[in-house]
């Protein structure tokens, strides 16, 4: 255990005390988010806050394992995301482009032999994936990647539910005896955790498209460290269902902008923090609701991971039985105005 807290506190540290200087090198790189019609905040905030992010997870990982070649291809494959994402703040590139590039990044991984080659069946047996084991490992890490990217609307929302979604991971990988990964993943949450700090409303600094992509490709890429210890589905399931939130958030945007006749990556403000600030609620207010919300998933995911097939199934029918209710409430998979901006 000694070894998990020890990186959570590294990176945490290392975190903390990096984001002052990332600030003030996104002033000076022009890497600033300034207010439009979809954005929540008032003022002119600097972006790139991945990298203190970054700079708090390497340092963590680099101190506490020794490199192996699955640890190789997981830091190389997240150090390109991120570069990726430091374009996107500072130049502002295409979405078609950073798709691209995300697929580019998600490659480095099956380079080093890290994919979802088997699945568990419920009723017993093993699935060998043989030649889709590509696309489908391809579709998860960009999947993830991306739903993180797409909730990072308010002040700490990302970051906290990246904390709460890489806890309940490593909670898995304790019990599943997953050192890597549990390693990966306290550093994560400690890294997240020491850029909330500046990041929580108000925010002095948001952690861009370089923070948000790096911790869902990470997060994506850790998990995928559990299928191939594992074989099983249990490794996937537990981080979907703690990423519900981010999940099914761009699922309904995909469907609402879909049915509204707009290409799938034109933003618009119809989020489900953007829903219910117009319900009223505050920033603050908001933020804290997703982050129960986030809880709860992630407690339900641990308990998925003790009990039988059919509990487990009933607690996912529980699950989009609520999503959906709320999706009605709040009006998620309802027409929003589309504007400029991600």
């Amino acid at each position: 255990m000694q070894i998990y807290i020890t990186a959570f506190i590294i990176a945490l540290g290392v975190a903390y005390m990096v984001t002052p200087s990332v600030q003030r090198l996104a002033v000076r790189w022009g890497a600033v988010d300034k207010p439009e019609a979809r954005k929540v905040h008032k003022g002119i905030i600097p972006r790139l806050g991945g990298l203190a992010i970054y700079a708090g997870f390497i340092a963590a990982v680099l101190a506490s394992v020794h490199m192996t070649w699955e640890l190789l291809g997981i830091l190389v494959g997240g150090t390109a995301i991120l570069l990726l994402g430091v374009v996107d703040d500072v130049y502002q590139i295409s979405a078609k482009t950073k798709l691209l590039g995300q697929i580019a990044a998600a490659s480095v991984l099956l380079l080093f032999d890290i994919r979802i080659d088997w699945l568990t069946n419920p009723f017993g047996s093993m699935i060998y994936l043989d030649m889709w084991a590509i696309p489908i490992t391809l579709i998860w890490v960009v999947s993830l990647t991306n739903t993180l990217n797409l909730i990072d609307g308010l002040d700490g929302l990302a970051a906290g539910v990246s904390v709460i979604a890489a806890v309940t991971i490593f909670l898995m990988a304790v019990e599943l005896n997953f050192w890597l990964v549990a390693v990966l993943t306290a550093a994560l949450a400690g890294s997240a955790l020491g850029f909330l700090y500046f990041n929580f409303s108000p925010a002095k600094i948001f952690m861009g498209d370089t923070g948000s992509m790096f911790l869902g490709y990470m997060l994506a890429a850790v998990s995928l460290v559990g299928t191939v210890k594992s074989a099983a589905t249990i490794a996937l399931i537990v981080p979907m269902v703690a990423l519900g939130l981010p999940i099914l958030d761009t699922a309904c945007a995909i469907i609402r902008r879909f049915n509204n006749g707009q290409p799938i990556f034109k933003p618009d403000r119809g989020h489900l923090h953007h829903r219910l600030l117009d319900m009223g609620l505050t920033q603050k207010q908001v933020v804290l609701i997703l982050y129960l919300v986030t809880i709860v998933l992630g407690v339900s995911a641990i308990v998925m991971t003790e009990v039988r097939f059919g509990h487990a199934a009933f607690i996912v029918l529980a699950l989009l039985a609520a999503a959906f209710v709320a999706a009605r409430k709040t009006g998620v998979l309802k027409s929003a105005g589309s504007v400029k901006g991600r």
